[in-house]
């Protein structure tokens, strides 16, 4: 072996040590900037969608999710719930939801995808209280004694009934939203995308 070739075999072995270490450091220094292009908590707290399971959710019960910087609420509606609807038909303000306050796939009576489960936004129409949940029928709700249950704003007196919709005659203008939402199993929905797929 000649004088050259073991400098070029000490070449090739500076070189493939250069290229590995500068790999690595390249690796290295792309890891921040890959994660840099990943959304962030304030990001997602700004509008990315939100996966929500709620397969412990009993009957009659509501549970409470962050979307937005909004409460949603997810409600288990028991028959009686639902019977109530019918019921609050003639004292709404927008009975079949002709005010787009939810998406297409939700204008209906129960204003869900699902009939048993409400996804709506814990928001009053009128000035942005948040409303408290007045499940119990009649006097015990502490609303009027033929109260069949629903919402109401404490701000200024709002009434909803167990699918968002506004009562007549109050200062809220329009039933409470829905937000865009898609199912991803019996008991798992995403929050800010709608059932095309699409990002709300």
């Amino acid at each position: 072996m000649s004088g050259d070739d073991k400098v070029d075999c000490g070449r090739r072995r500076l070189i493939m040590a250069t290229a590995t270490v500068g790999g690595a450091a390249g690796i290295v220094a792309a890891v921040p900037f890959v994660a840099s292009m990943m959304p962030s908590e304030r990001a997602k707290a700004a509008g990315a969608p939100v996966e929500v399971e709620f397969g412990k959710l009993a009957l009659g019960e509501m549970m409470t999710v962050e979307w937005r910087g909004k409460p949603v609420w997810i409600i288990n509606r028991n028959k009686e719930m639902l019977d109530s609807l019918k019921k609050t038909d003639d004292l709404v303000s927008d009975p079949h939801s002709d005010r787009p306050m939810q998406p297409d796939y939700c204008k209906n009576e129960a204003r869900s995808i699902k009939p048993e489960y409400m996804v709506v936004i814990g928001i009053c129409t009128h000035l942005g209280c948040s409303p408290t949940e007045k499940f119990k029928t009649g006097a015990a709700s502490g609303v009027a004694p033929d109260w069949p249950g629903g919402f109401l704003c404490p701000c200024h007196g709002s009434t909803f009934d167990l699918a968002g919709r506004v009562y007549k005659g109050k200062p809220a203008p329009t039933n409470l939203e829905v937000p865009a939402h898609k199912y991803l199993g019996d008991t798992k929905i995403v929050i800010g995308i709608g059932q095309d797929g699409k990002e709300a």
